[in-house]
């Protein structure tokens, strides 16, 4: 499928993506962050900051200068990924904000995700735990919490009730489809969680990283037919005896840009346990990269 790499912007100056919301660009770009981490202000008299982003000085100082005086109430955060969460102590120290996020310590027993990925913001905890269909108001904003795991097992998005806008965090991007590493992501969830958005309304998108998504439905259908279409091409190759991810990666994606290769491969494994969890083939070990993969 076809990805939309363009972005204008510039690092340190706000962008106006719909009425009440504006965005700035964090210099931590890098093979798996696009441009950067994409942190929104959210309001017009006060305001709510969406990912703060990386722990950068010169970031933080652009979030306070496009505040622009108007006082920062409420930060929120989509996941716990460093380069989302790294950001935020120094903002609520420096706004007196309160945090929210869906808290690791509430995921249901077996599924808080890696308990030691160095990318995982370990000691971010929120003041406010947000599950599934909570609100949060400001003076002039809502904010509705959507828990989207897939990516990772505290994902939320965050539907701006008074714009027809979804922050979609990594989990639907314009740039690329998000990363699902096991056993930080699961693939079965993944799943669910773009059928979710499916339900939803709003048109207009805004991912963690890349520019806005206009066709937020259209878009939501492609990815899950490209992912069920990558499904289909593991399991044809799995049936011809290409049967290891070592093995199969090379025939999954072809032309892989060696910087990406760790993303795909992990994304690879998790594309063969969620084969395995509907019976489709049998593989003891995905997390091996020789672990064998036979069809049923």
């Amino acid at each position: 499928m076809k990805f939309n790499t363009a972005m204008q912007f510039a690092y340190g100056v706000p962008d106006i993506m719909a009425e009440g919301v504006a965005r700035l660009v964090a210099p931590n770009a890098g093979p798996l962050t696009f441009k950067g981490t994409n942190t929104y202000l959210v309001g017009d008299r006060s305001l709510a900051v969406i990912d703060p982003g990386p722990a950068d000085a010169a970031h933080l100082a652009a979030i306070l200068a496009a505040a622009a005086g108007r006082p920062i109430t409420h930060i929120f955060s989509t996941h716990a990924h460093r380069d989302h969460v790294d950001g935020i102590a120094a903002l609520a120290a420096a706004t007196g904000a309160r945090t929210y996020a869906y808290r690791r310590s509430e995921i249901p027993h077996g599924g808080a995700g890696d308990a030691e990925a160095e990318y995982v913001g370990h000691g971010f905890t929120p003041n406010v735990h947000l599950k599934h269909g909570d609100m949060v108001a400001g003076e002039d904003w809502t904010l509705a919490a959507l828990h989207t795991p897939g990516h990772a097992p505290d994902h939320l998005c965050l539907a701006l009730k008074e714009r027809g806008v979804v922050f979609s965090g990594d989990h639907v991007m314009a740039w690329n489809t998000s990363v699902v590493a096991p056993p930080e992501g699961r693939m079965s969830d993944y799943l669910r969680s773009l059928e979710l958005l499916l339900e939803r309304d709003e048109r207009l998108l805004l991912p963690g990283h890349g520019g806005p998504i206009e066709e937020s439905r259209r878009t939501v259908k492609a990815y899950l037919l490209h992912r069920k279409w990558r499904e289909q091409a593991i399991l044809d190759a799995v049936r011809k005896g290409t049967n290891t991810v070592r093995t199969l990666l090379p025939v999954i994606y072809r032309d892989l840009d060696e910087s990406v290769v760790g993303a795909a491969t992990l994304s690879l494994r998790a594309h063969i346990d969620h084969l395995a969890e509907r019976g489709l083939i049998a593989c003891a070990d995905s997390s091996n990269v020789d672990c064998v993969a036979v069809p049923l």
